[in-house]
């Protein structure tokens, strides 16, 4: 096979499109986890139906007045009355937010059509309902996990630093005020070139306490579903923790410091981000909020594995266009880059000049995700 060398301008601009293909296609739909929906069924045409439709009617609607939660009960006069509620998560848009529970409406429709009882989990939200009132109770079940495949490296002090890091953000979300947001985010570092991100939620109806509660449970089955990966969640329906080694939520307080000229058009500098974990520093930060994280890292991890040494090791096209429309796509870790940075920086230089050590960097996604599920509707 023939070698070929990329100009770093061209190979910039290609990064340029294939991150400008993905907040062009933002588009990408909600992405759908996991649903339960219970036994119990009801008759076509009953009040419960009726009662389900108006409470799903205002659900939906509800997520278009920038509610991040919302809970609800239809036909409390009747024999049949329906509670329900919908949670986006805490870093999430509100056009993100109103366009998950409308895909959560109409899944759960589509796929609970006759069950009293149903959950259903997006990446960006969840949406639940029951002929029973749950709010302000903590349910643990029915209760599931994904599971990044790849193993982590220094697994006892990352396993160490995860439990610190995580009880410290469950504290900090359980605090907030019965009805405020109860969210937290906090990222830890586990090497020079790793760092660690937590997310911890709970619904805002529960108290301090109670989401306390919640948190520790799904933290203490980490060690269950994910011990030794490089990442995590567990999922009930009153909370759900996660935690990766790649920024996959919204940092509204990160700080993006600008790339000067002299560097950017390198993509030693689309290498030296990426393998230091903090890739969407590489992105304008005045674009923040209009892209999906693992849209953007996505990009940049297809951007990296086009511009290897080896043409070999590069991606064919159909394998690139396969990858942007799909979550179900692996991509392998990326090798140092055909060009390399060149800068009167020293600890530039030496960064670079260390990166083909650096393989264990590598940014698993999502994508990589398998599913632990214990169902157990109640």
């Amino acid at each position: 096979m023939t070698s070929f060398s990329l100009n770093p301008s061209i190979t910039l601009l290609f990064i340029s499109i294939l991150s400008f293909l993905s907040l062009t296609t933002h588009a990408t739909a909600p992405i759908h986890l996991n649903e339960v929906c219970a036994n119990t069924t009801f008759s076509s045409n009953s009040i419960y139906q009726s009662n389900l439709n108006s409470l799903l009617s205002s659900l939906s609607s509800s997520a278009t007045h920038n509610l991040e939660f919302y809970n609800t009960t239809s036909g409390q006069n009747t024999s049949n009355p329906v509670y329900g509620l919908f949670l986006c998560r805490g870093d999430v848009t509100p056009q993100l937010c109103q366009e998950c529970v409308a895909a959560a409406v109409k899944e759960i429709t589509k796929n609970c059509s006759r069950e009293k009882v149903a959950v259903i989990w997006y990446d960006e939200c969840m949406l639940r309902y029951s002929n029973r009132s749950f709010f302000s109770t903590v349910d643990e079940k029915p209760k599931f996990a994904l599971l990044n495949k790849q193993n982590i490296t220094e697994q006892e002090r990352a396993n160490k630093l995860l439990a610190k890091s995580m009880n410290e953000t469950a504290a900090q979300a359980s605090n907030a005020p019965i009805g405020s947001k109860k969210f937290g985010t906090k990222q830890v570092n586990i090497s020079a070139f790793q760092t660690l991100y937590n997310l911890v939620q709970c619904t805002a109806d529960l108290s301090r306490n109670d989401c306390s509660t919640c948190l520790q449970a799904a933290i203490n089955l980490l060690s269950w579903c994910c011990s030794g990966k490089q990442g995590g969640r567990v999922i009930f329906p009153s909370c759900n923790v996660r935690y990766e080694l790649y920024p996959f939520y919204r940092m509204e307080n990160a700080t993006f410091m600008p790339t000067s000229a002299h560097t950017s058009s390198h993509p030693g500098s689309a290498w030296i981000h990426w393998r230091d974990g903090r890739p969407l520093e590489l992105l304008d930060p005045t674009l923040e909020g209009f892209y999906l994280i693992d849209e953007a890292i996505k990009c940049i991890h297809i951007g990296l594995l086009c511009v290897q040494k080896v043409p070999a090791d590069r991606p064919t096209m159909a394998s690139i266009v396969l990858a942007l429309n799909s979550h179900s796509v692996s991509l392998p870790a990326p090798q140092q880059p055909a060009f390399f940075l060149r800068n009167t920086d020293q600890n530039l230089l030496q960064m670079s000049m260390e990166s083909d050590q650096s393989t264990s960097m590598s940014m698993s996604w999502s994508v990589n995700e398998e599913s632990v599920t214990e169902p157990h509707a109640q």
